[in-house]
């Protein structure tokens, strides 16, 4: 018994339960009730999917997170991800394949916590990211316009389903318009009042009630999406025979859009006592969520930018907050499910459509628009392709984009400049475009000297051609790597200056720099480079270089 205290202590967040912690936590589970149902909407599947994935990926989830305030809970743009990856399942198959889609999605994103991936959120363009999410807020309001009107348009693409409604009048339900219009109309009214965190609720009980005092049973509820299981959920095995490589991919998918959501989250809402975030230990506590969330029939979970908002708002101070959302959240589930089949479709409809609209951010648009025009190109490129392809293609676009983005930032921003030595000192001036004989050219380069940017240092080198024994010293100081590609070009403009008569002396080199490059490769490569070793005095191996250039010089004929 004292063992398994000692080790329930051991995996409880060490702050106390705050007054506060607890209402907030409240708060957020009556919050989640309509957001979750939501997402299993969206996702295409029964809402109880998502009701369940809240309910594990805060108990859950929010115990690892080093984000305190972090929500870990289903989210509108991983349930369009997972409903992506879905499409092509069969109906009575597709609830079975969503839970094996979230197990796998959360293995990946503990997957990226062990390799440390962290770091690499911030290769995220900012347009691209953008250009994403307005793509994912265009899917939600244009693919829930048929759940809404209760329509049934059937398409993979959420633009060509709205354009069926538009074309279609005649197909639309009136009792399903007037319930998802009443539901819009109290997410609207209640949103400026005191009242607003309970707008989304109030849009669940009121329309349901409407639609069954008047009778109205041509409007489709959410017991029509499944079966709502009663009493207090079990966990159980996912079933392995549902899973397909379009299933592999579409659970890469959710775990990109997961994890640079859950980045986005820790710097929104940073922690109160300004402590430092770890991005792999959300990643982790992301992926212990989603793979409970898959034990209990849940869907994929990941940090909320609107739920861990509304957890801080509404007065949490420690991750007990995010934490008893959950406790709260399981028990409504318990104490209420039968009522949760009731439901109707449209007012989830018409919830997803409040917040993706209130998701898009026209100033932060128009300021990425007005960066220039490689902003536009990837804000553009990204919110066609997250709006005219499945989320999985449009998630490998952006991520590639984005790398084709640093690269051509790096190749751009690249600058070399010449140091010319006045009374002991390097001073910077423009650097020549061609040597002259018998030169002596000190060079400094700012950027990065990988790939593209080797290739730009090339074009920018001064021209040897036709010069008489030009000496150039190539200062690398506080570099520690350098590509393939660099000695490459290094090799190439060797050959050059030995053509010239001239020579190449490397400057401020760092040890590791000369560990990779050994005589017996530069040999190799047919190439001869002096190096002057990096000193702690700035400048030094430079002037020692310099200093032997024009020793060689006095020795030339």
């Amino acid at each position: 018994m004292n063992r398994a205290l000692r080790w329930l202590r051991t995996i409880l967040p060490g702050e106390r339960i705050q007054r506060s912690d607890v209402l907030a936590g409240l708060s957020g589970a009556v919050a989640s009730v309509p957001d979750g149902m939501a997402a299993g909407a969206l996702a295409g599947v029964s809402p109880v999917h998502g009701l369940y994935g809240s309910m594990a990926g805060r108990l859950f989830g929010s115990f690892a997170t080093s984000t305190r305030l972090m929500v870990v809970t289903a989210t509108s743009a991983s349930a369009l991800a997972a409903g992506s990856a879905l499409t092509e399942v069969a109906p009575d198959q597709r609830s079975a394949a969503l839970i094996l889609l979230t197990l796998f999605a959360g293995c990946v994103m503990i997957a990226a916590a062990v390799l440390r991936l962290g770091r690499y959120t911030r290769f995220v363009s900012h347009s691209v990211m953008t250009g994403f999410l307005a793509g994912i807020a265009a899917n939600i309001v244009f693919g829930q316009v048929a759940q809404l009107t209760g329509v049934s348009a059937d398409s993979s693409i959420a633009l060509l389903k709205a354009l069926h409604v538009v074309t279609h009048p005649g197909e639309i339900d009136i009792p399903s318009l007037v319930v998802g219009v009443f539901a819009l109309a109290l997410l609207a009214g209640l949103a400026r009042t005191r009242l607003r965190l309970f707008a989304a609720l109030a849009a669940l009980i009121f329309p349901t009630a409407l639609m069954i005092g008047l009778g109205w049973d041509s409007v489709t509820r959410v017991s029509d999406a499944g079966a709502i299981p009663s009493g207090f959920p079990l966990p159980h095995i996912p079933d392995l025979a549902a899973l397909t490589p379009s299933l592999l991919g579409g659970a890469a998918a959710v775990s990109v859009i997961v994890l640079v959501q859950g980045a986005g989250v820790a710097q929104a809402v940073p922690n109160r006592d300004g402590s430092p975030t770890d991005p792999n230990r959300d990643f982790a506590a992301q992926g212990i969520g989603s793979i409970a969330a898959a034990l209990f029939r849940g869907m994929p979970v990941g940090g909320s930018l609107g739920q861990t908002a509304l957890n801080a708002t509404a007065g949490a101070y420690t991750r007990w907050g995010a934490i008893l959302s959950g406790v709260w959240l399981l028990g409504i589930l318990v104490a209420f499910a039968p009522l949760v089949g009731k439901v109707p479709m449209p007012t989830l409809a018409a919830i997803l459509i409040v917040a993706a609209s209130g998701a898009l951010e026209p100033g932060g648009l128009r300021a990425i628009w007005s960066s220039g025009s490689t902003s536009r190109i990837a804000l553009s490129a990204t919110f066609l392709a997250t709006l005219l392809l499945p989320v999985s293609a449009a998630v490998g676009i952006g991520v590639a984009l984005s790398l084709i983005l640093q690269l051509n930032r790096e190749a751009l921003d690249l600058k070399v400049v010449r140091l010319r030595v006045e009374d002991g000192d390097l001073v910077e001036v423009p650097a020549p475009v061609r040597l002259a004989d018998h030169q002596i050219v000190i060079l400094d380069v700012y950027g990065s000297l990988f790939y593209a940017g080797a290739r730009t240092l090339q074009a920018n080198l001064p021209d040897p051609t036709g010069a008489d024994g030009p000496i150039v010293i190539l200062r690398l100081r506080g570099r520690t790597s350098v590509s393939a590609t660099f000695l490459a070009v290094v090799g190439d403009y060797v050959r050059r200056l030995d053509d010239a008569g001239g020579a190449l002396y490397l400057s401020g080199v760092d040890p590791r720099i000369r560990e990779r490059w050994t005589d017996d490769l530069l040999d190799r490569q047919g190439v001869r480079v002096e190096f002057f070793p990096a000193t702690p005095t700035i400048g030094e191996s430079t002037l020692a270089a310099y200093a032997q250039a024009r020793v060689r010089l006095r020795e030339q004929p």
